[in-house]
């Protein structure tokens, strides 16, 4: 077998950045279509209620697309159906053309949960009965929501009750579909009258689905170790990304690369085998300065970030407020193609102000006037989409320069 192609850190960035749609000036003008296609090149984009700043979904797309509106996602699950929600790693929007794909995840979670000790206690002594009564209601009276039922469940576990165990069993096993949010609140229906027919009947093979899995995987990600293939969708168990993985190396449809990470040493992962041409082809990112939600695809593998990009960063969201390093939501911001800083932001949308609560510039990062200037902009793009026009920075941009 050939020495693995060796691939410079200046290079994976680029490549990496590209596939994250991260390496494109932004586009002001923006459109449902041109979101979907967005949605497609990324492959799904995360959904998170946290609206600290903004939720996570509306402020991947838009780093990446300042025209893009709230408006397109809604558009796209709830009226023209081009999106479906489901797992990915967490909840996700997910192109409606991968959804034949999710058939081995449903069959995967009927006998999970079945097993699941825990989902027994919350649906009760008698969960076939609650499903059948949750399934015929829906049946007879349309979409409904888990607070449509007196069951409330107490308690941990989002207080979970048996109607609820049970919509989230039909949903998670594909019987039902999310048929749009209100709110942030999930709207259930039948999978029938919410996923297009074509969608429903395909019935790809395990082993189909499995190339397609991992193939689009690679394919959003420029290299890759079987792990993190593996990990893209979590759909596909490690043993199996393995075994697909050997076997297209074998074909010559893979080739080994050597990565360089940022402190020079290099990793071996595979790549398809015109990886150069991907590589030549990868624009150059723009010096433009965006901040990334902290659950940004492009972060959201913490151990590749430092490998990568010398950025480690770490969600404190979930961290007890004494034990945080940073701060509750603190946005990575990206310059060209490399992590300069993070801050800790809060929308006060009530008074329309964008309070910056602290500024970290990254290790070697000095704050010019050029670069400060830089961030108030970005702050002014994204003050102005979560309408909150008023940027408070002054204090923490202060603090960071001081050092």
């Amino acid at each position: 077998m050939p020495a693995p192609l060796p691939i410079s850190n200046a290079d994976a960035r680029r490549l990496f950045l590209e596939r994250h749609a991260l390496s494109t000036a932004a586009a002001s003008e923006f459109c449902a279509d041109r979101t979907l296609a967005l949605v497609k090149h990324l492959g799904f984009v995360q959904l998170d209620s946290i609206n600290t700043v903004e939720r996570a979904h509306h402020l991947i797309l838009f780093s990446r697309a300042p025209g893009y509106s709230r408006d397109h996602l809604a558009d796209l699950h709830h009226e023209r159906r081009d999106l479906f929600e489901h797992w990915t790693h967490d909840a996700s929007l997910i192109p409606m053309d991968f959804y034949p794909h999710w058939r081995h995840r449903f069959l995967a979670a009927k006998a999970r949960l079945e097993a699941n000790p825990r989902w027994r206690e919350r649906i009760g002594p008698d969960g076939a009965k609650v499903i059948r009564k949750v399934r015929a209601r829906i049946r007879r009276d349309g979409p409904v929501m888990a607070r449509d039922f007196e069951d409330k469940g107490k308690g941990s576990w989002w207080g979970w009750g048996p109607s609820k165990t049970a919509l989230e069993t039909l949903w998670r096993t594909g019987e039902l579909a999310i048929a749009r949010r209100d709110g942030f609140e999930k709207v259930y229906d039948l999978a029938e009258r919410v996923i297009p027919d074509d969608a429903r009947r395909e019935r790809p093979s395990l082993a189909a689905s499995t190339d397609f899995l991992c193939r689009e995987a690679l394919a959003r990600l420029g290299f890759a170790t079987p792990q993190e293939i593996a990990a893209f969708w979590k759909l596909v168990p490690i043993e199996r990304a393995k075994e697909w993985t050997a076997k297209a190396l074998k074909r010559g449809d893979l080739v080994e690369v050597s990565v360089e990470d940022t402190a020079g040493e290099r990793r071996k992962a595979v790549a398809p085998p015109d990886i150069e041409a991907h590589i030549a082809g990868a624009p150059k990112p723009p010096s433009t300065m965006r901040f990334l939600s902290p659950f940004d695809p492009a972060i959201r593998d913490r151990p590749r970030a430092v490998r990568l990009f010398g950025f480690d960063y770490r969600i404190e969201v979930f961290v007890p407020e004494k034990k945080r390093r940073y701060g509750y939501y603190v946005l990575p911001l990206l310059e060209g193609d490399r992590f300069i800083g993070r801050a800790d932001v809060k929308a006060h949308r009530a008074d329309g102000r964008l309070e910056v609560k602290g500024f970290w510039s990254e290790p070697g990062i000095k704050l010019t006037k050029a670069r400060e200037a830089g961030i108030r902009r970005a702050l002014a793009e994204l003050a102005g989409f979560t309408g909150t026009p008023e940027v408070d920075a002054d204090a923490a941009l202060r603090r960071a320069k001081a050092g």
